[in-house]
């Protein structure tokens, strides 16, 4: 858990950087979006449209993998360590 709470402030770190440094030098998010020649509108259109589509597949896959996660769980026998 502490190497993956590590690893997203790494990635949120060197997204700040590399955020700073794109303004500094004048790039935006909206001269980004046009160079793939989208619009904020379009982008966000997009992600809502994936979710859309991911979401019941997410659940549905749920339904059979935590049980199976749960199951194995508690008939694993304990590492006293």
């Amino acid at each position: 858990m502490y190497r993956f709470v590590t690893g997203l402030i790494k990635i949120a770190l060197a997204s700040l950087l590399a955020g700073s440094l794109m303004a500094f030098i004048g790039i935006s998010t909206d001269s980004m979006l046009a160079l793939f020649g989208m619009t904020a509108e379009e982008f966000w259109s997009g992600v809502q449209a994936a979710g859309a589509w991911a979401s019941p597949r997410i659940l549905l896959g749920a339904l059979v993998v935590l049980p199976v996660w749960l199951l194995t769980y508690l008939l694993m026998p304990r590492h006293d360590g």
